[in-house]
């Protein structure tokens, strides 16, 4: 009987720290989630978008690149020395760059030490030495005809049908040789508008 009676005592004993052992086993899970929490350090903030700057984000050396109509026909051929992409306005610039545009009233062929277009080339603006050949063909406005521009600017626009320039220009046509301020071309109608001090040699053909 003396023996019973502390083995009854310690079995009470473990039925009490029973009740409460699930209580310390989720105190327990408690602090070691905060401990974990505590010891991760936190997120770092999304780090802010960088300013686009004008800085060329690719570069390419001998490039060149066609495209081509639905009957797999040559509408255009644009090449150079190299060519640089500007992030921040979609510009294209070519070094040494050399164009062809062709539709179906003729063919414009160009070359400048710079030519610059937005992504979609709707226009190119050509710079330094720059000489552009139109070759029409024959339409309602006239028989075919051949001119060539020459200047330190000229814009080319919608494939070649419209020539400009603000600067100083040289136009020969069929021997006739005009120089100008500024110009305007239209291929459609093939009139060219010559402004602010226009001088002409008309050839004696």
């Amino acid at each position: 009987m003396k023996l019973a009676l502390p083995l009854a005592r310690l079995h009470q004993g473990w039925d009490r720290a029973a009740v409460y052992l699930p209580v310390l086993t989720m105190g327990l899970l408690a602090l070691g989630s905060y401990w974990i929490l505590r010891s991760t350090p936190e997120p770092q903030a999304p780090a802010l978008p960088r300013p686009v700057t004008h800085e060329p984000d690719y570069f390419m050396r001998g490039f060149s690149v066609r495209s081509h109509g639905a009957d797999g026909a040559l509408l255009s051929e644009l090449s150079g020395s190299q060519v640089r992409h500007y992030p921040d306005n979609d510009v294209i610039e070519i070094d040494q760059a050399r164009l062809l545009a062709i539709n179906s009233s003729g063919y414009t062929r160009a070359e400048a030490r710079l030519l610059s277009t937005d992504g979609q080339q709707s226009q190119y603006l050509l710079e330094g030495a720059v000489t552009v050949e139109r070759h029409g063909s024959a339409n309602k406005a006239g028989p075919a005809s051949s001119m060539h521009f020459a200047g330190e600017q000229l814009r080319v626009y919608a494939g070649g049908q419209r020539i400009a320039s603000d600067l100083p220009v040289e136009l020969t046509r069929n021997g006739n040789r005009a120089t100008a301020q500024s110009l305007r071309y239209d291929n459609s109608t093939r009139v060219a508008e010559l402004q602010g001090r226009v001088r002409a040699q008309l050839s004696a053909r």
